[in-house]
């Protein structure tokens, strides 16, 4: 983390006999890939800015099981969730926010009946709710005018029926928002789900993510806009497959927000 991140961890917290006002889950993506270790470094900016007292679990975070489940491994899922959930109930952590869908999703439907019961908010939604509550303010015209097209996560839209919050808070930036043909409930998924990041894809005449990076070009955008880690990266090897790189960025909402 830069100098000036200001990062707290539960333990610190603890130390202290205080609690934060949310636990921020990072996530594995968030923690090793690169170019999602951009997105966590633009959040915690946000975070600072609107003086936000927030903790991170450090070393003491795992993966939350999502990709094991996917994989159809129950076992090892249940495995990772409940030591993390030993870890959260011990820290009496209540909100958690986390930048990755797919960890969301994971925390907030499938721990419950594991006894990890927590209120789970995704970072669009809590950014959202920032600027609401007139915590953060996006100053300047950095996006202004510029055409932007968003891509919902499945694990955000299609499995957590939340398509306003992105949105509303692209809007907030004063780009021009423009939709894919297919977009919220009939969203194309970006091939990264169901722990798909980490095999080949299986023959066919197209790779999802390229057809998904077509949908975004059709747009004409100088920006695509992500809300989740692993749909960065897919439309970061879409964009780059079909040598668009110099014509379109591909960036996180927090990215924007932390820029603006």
């Amino acid at each position: 983390m830069n100098e000036e991140l200001k990062v707290r961890t539960m333990a610190e917290f603890m130390a202290e006999n205080k609690q934060p006002e949310i636990l921020f889950w990072v996530g594995s993506a968030g923690s090793y890939d690169d170019r999602a270790k951009k997105i966590t470094k633009a959040f915690v900016k946000i975070l600072n800015k609107a003086n936000v007292d927030f903790a991170v679990l450090g070393s003491e975070e795992s993966n939350t099981g999502d990709v094991a489940k996917r994989a159809g491994n129950e076992f090892l899922f249940q495995m990772q969730a409940m030591m993390n959930i030993e870890v959260l109930n011990a820290y009496e952590v209540k909100h958690i926010v986390t930048c990755d869908p797919h960890s969301f999703n994971c925390l907030k439907n499938e721990y419950p009946s594991l006894g990890g019961n927590y209120e789970v908010v995704h970072h669009t939604q809590y950014i959202k709710e920032l600027i609401n509550d007139g915590r953060l303010t996006i100053e300047g015209n950095t996006y202004k005018g510029k055409r932007i097209t968003f891509h919902d996560p499945c694990y955000l839209g299609r499995a957590n029926s939340e398509y306003d919050a992105p949105r509303d808070v692209l809007k907030k930036s004063n780009a021009t928002l423009i939709e894919m043909k297919r977009h919220k409930s009939t969203a194309l998924c970006c091939g990264a789900g169901g722990a798909q990041m980490f095999k080949e894809p299986e023959k066919g005449d197209l790779d999802i993510n390229i057809l998904r990076t077509e949908d975004a070009i059709e747009t004409k955008p100088e920006i695509i806009a992500t809300g989740c880690p692993y749909c960065k990266t897919m439309m970061m090897d879409g964009i780059k497959f079909k040598e668009k790189e110099d014509e379109i960025s591909v960036m996180d909402i927090a990215e924007l927000i932390a820029n603006a």
